[in-house]
C-alpha cells in the first residue's frame, strides 16, 4: 500500500501528538491529590480508577507509537520513490 505524503505526515504527527498528550495525562494521574487515583493520597494503594486509566494510557502509547511508525515509514518510502529515476507516484 502506498501512502501519500500528506497522509504520512498526518500519521507521524498524530503519533507525536499522542505521546505528548498521554505523557501529560500520566504525570497528572500520578500527581493526583484528589483521592481518585490513590486511596488517601498513598501511592502504595492505587484505586480502580488508577488501574483503568493506566491501562488506557499504556494502550494509547502503543497505538500512538504504531500509527507514528506507519507515518514515518510512509515518509521514508515516499522520499525513496522520489529519488529513484523512472518511478512515478
Amino acid at each position: 500500500m502506498k501512502l501519500s505524503r500528506r497522509t504520512s505526515w498526518f500519521l507521524a504527527a498524530f503519533g507525536v501528538w499522542s505521546w505528548i498528550i498521554w505523557v501529560t495525562f500520566a504525570k497528572n494521574l500520578w500527581a493526583d491529590s484528589g483521592g481518585q487515583a490513590f486511596t488517601d493520597g498513598d501511592h502504595s494503594r492505587p484505586t480502580a480508577f488508577f488501574w483503568v486509566h493506566l491501562a488506557l494510557t499504556v494502550t494509547s502509547f502503543a497505538l500512538g507509537t504504531l500509527v507514528g511508525v506507519v507515518g514515518v515509514r510512509g515518509l521514508r518510502a515516499s522520499s525513496r520513490r522520489q529519488k529513484l529515476p523512472g518511478l512515478t507516484q
